[in-house]
Parts: structure tokens; C-alpha cells; sequence
């Protein structure tokens, strides 16, 4: 074999075993969001049961194994009966009702610490095996500290409601949900990154609309973690009018004025509305600049896609609001939120192109 048919087949073999490592990476990582949309619908269904507060104490370990016979139920109902949700909503709640909430909570925690094992494991695996990029390390590390961290907000959310509270901080339920959002964007990001792309880089004002976009999205699934804190949904269950306006009236009442966004059900629900109104109209608008900007080519067809989703989640969010909040539209609407954000993301992710090959990939070639 000649030095150049060498190089050639060097140079073949380094491109190969890097697409190779690649998808595998890619591969785990897409199995990860799946686990974490799933996790979502979970504590979307463990808040539309009012389950979270069941479960009193934190235990990280011990709590893996749930209660195992009729005296360790007992005791798990005991704990429950000490905190104001009991004593002000659920008192008298039979055993059997108690563990119908119980369930619903441990289930999403259990989920929780199964995802910190399928990310956390094959994390060690891929960096030990060499099959890891050096650039993917510290992203692939910060995700897993979010994680970690993921499961301190919980404990915090879960505590707001123990002492003084019959639920959760609305707070900090927003906090929890939004977190948990970021964790998901970061991993499709970094997956994204390590696909091929084919059409290549188009204007950068479609690539930072693209990003505008998704971190519209995640905005509104703020939002609606505050109204879904806030119970807000339950009430003015009217469409298009709220309490028979376009802007009703007491949207203001509390002072200081600003807190009213973020405590007063009605305005919590009215700006949830009308940013899902501002976040349609952004989507028209760029997948209309995408179409001018890079006529016929992915990008411009995923804007386009990106407005037919959040279209049809408009749909679902008004069919939840008519339903008063009825467990399945709820619970799709949250889910699907999870989703638009997770094409938001990659779409904003393919207007900037793939990561680099590694250095010594790109010596060889």
C-alpha cells in the first residue's frame, strides 16, 4: 500500500470511528430527553392529583423502597396527617385514598433518580472508553450538576408546602418546571450539535430568530407553571373573552402592582393568554422571514413546523381552558409544551451547524 493510500485509510478510519462514537453519544442522549418528557407528564399528573406533598421527607436513598407492609403505610399516612394539606383539605382521607396520591409522587421521584442513573452511568462509560470529545465534557458535566441540582429545587418546592401552606409555592414550582426545561434544551442542543447537518448555515437573522423563538417558548411554559401553581385555570374558563372582555377588569387590585403578576390568578392566567397570542405571532413571522431568507431548505421548513406545533398547542391550551382543566387535556398540554420546545431547540440548533471534528481528526484530515 502507497504512503498517500495510507493517509487515505487513516484518515477514513478517524472520520468513521468519530461518526461512529457520535451517534452512539447522540443516540443515549435522545433516550434521556424521552426519559425526561416522560418525568415531566409524571409531575404534571402528580400536581393535577394533588399528590406531591404525600411524601414529607427527603431521602435521596431510603426512598427508593416504598412502604412494604400495612404498619410502614401507616406510618407514611401519620407523617401526612401532620401538615396543614390534611388537616385543612384531606382530613379523615382513608388509607387507600392516601395511597392513591402516594403513588403518583414516589413514581416521580423514582423516575427522577432512574434518570440520574441513565445519564450519570453512561456518562463514565463514554469518557472512560475514550469515546467522549473533549469539548463535550465539560457541557456533558454542567447538565449532570443541573440535574443535581434539579433534585434540590424539588425538595425545596415540596417543603414550601409543609409547614404553613395546604400547596406547593407557585414559585417555586415555576422554578422546578423552568429548570427542568433547561436541562432538556441543554441536552438536545448538545445532541443536535453532534448530527450531521446537510443544508448548511443560513442568515444569521433566521439562526437568531431561532433562538428568540425557543426562548419564547420556554418563557410560556413559565408562565403556565405559575398558573398551574396558582390553580389559575380553574376559573374564567371562557374563550376568546375572559370574564366577558378582551382585558377584564381586577387584573391590578394587589399592591405593590407588580406582584399581581406572579400572585393574582386572574392576571397569572391573562398573561399566560396573551403571550401565547405574542409567541403565535412570532412563530408566523419567522417561518414568513425564513421562507424569503432560505426559501426551500430545512430551515425554513422547520419554522414552519414550529408554527403548525404551536398552532395546534394553542388548541390544546384552550381546549384545557373549556374543560376546566380536565386531567388528560392538561396533561397533554404540558407534555406537548415540553415538546415544542424540544423542536424549538434543535431547529435553533441546526442554524448554527454541527461541533468541530476534534483536533486530532481534523490533523488527520
Amino acid at each position: 500500500m502507497t504512503t498517500a493510500n495510507a493517509d487515505a485509510a487513516t484518515v477514513f478510519a478517524a472520520r468513521n470511528r468519530e461518526a461512529a462514537n457520535r451517534l452512539a453519544v447522540r443516540m443515549w442522549l435522545y433516550v434521556v430527553v424521552l426519559a425526561l418528557l416522560a418525568l415531566v407528564l409524571v409531575g404534571g399528573a402528580t400536581r393535577l392529583t394533588d399528590s406531591g406533598l404525600s411524601i414529607t421527607e427527603w431521602k435521596p436513598i431510603h426512598g427508593v423502597v416504598p412502604p412494604l407492609n400495612e404498619a410502614e403505610w401507616e406510618e407514611e399516612l401519620a407523617k401526612y396527617r401532620l401538615i396543614p394539606e390534611y388537616q385543612q383539605i384531606n382530613k379523615g382521607m382513608s388509607l387507600d385514598e392516601f395511597k392513591r396520591i402516594f403513588w403518583w409522587e414516589w413514581a416521580h421521584r423514582l423516575l427522577a433518580r432512574g434518570i440520574g442513573v441513565i445519564f450519570a452511568i453512561p456518562l463514565i462509560w463514554f469518557w472512560a472508553t475514550g469515546r467522549l470529545e473533549r469539548a463535550l465534557k465539560p457541557r456533558l458535566t454542567a447538565i449532570l450538576a443541573l440535574g443535581g441540582l434539579q433534585g434540590a429545587v424539588g425538595w425545596w418546592m415540596v417543603a414550601s408546602g409543609l409547614t404553613e401552606r395546604t400547596d406547593v409555592s407557585q414559585y417555586r414550582l415555576a422554578v422546578h418546571l423552568t429548570l427542568a426545561c433547561v436541562i432538556i434544551a441543554a441536552i438536545v442542543w448538545v445532541a443536535r450539535g453532534l448530527a450531521i447537518h446537510t443544508a448548511g448555515t443560513p442568515p444569521h437573522p433566521v439562526g437568531r430568530f431561532a433562538g428568540w423563538m425557543a426562548l419564547a417558548v420556554l418563557l410560556q411554559i413559565f408562565l403556565g407553571a405559575l398558573v398551574a401553581g396558582l390553580d389559575a385555570g380553574m376559573a374564567y374558563n371562557t374563550w376568546p373573552l375572559m370574564d366577558g372582555a378582551v382585558v377584564p377588569g381586577g387584573l391590578f387590585v394587589q399592591q405593590p402592582a407588580w406582584i399581581n403578576l406572579f400572585e393574582n390568578p386572574k392576571t397569572v392566567q391573562f398573561v399566560h393568554r396573551s403571550f401565547a397570542y405574542v409567541v403565535l405571532a412570532l412563530a408566523l413571522w419567522h417561518a414568513l422571514s425564513a421562507a424569503r431568507a432560505a426559501p426551500q431548505t430545512p430551515h425554513a421548513a422547520r419554522a414552519l413546523i414550529l408554527f403548525g406545533l404551536l398552532l395546534v398547542q394553542a388548541g390544546i391550551g384552550v381546549a384545557t381552558l373549556l374543560s376546566q382543566v380536565e386531567f388528560n387535556s392538561a396533561l397533554a398540554h404540558q407534555g406537548f409544551a415540553v415538546f415544542v420546545l424540544i423542536f424549538a431547540m434543535a431547529h435553533w440548533r441546526g442554524t448554527v451547524g454541527p461541533y468541530p471534528l476534534p483536533t486530532d481528526v481534523m490533523v488527520r484530515t
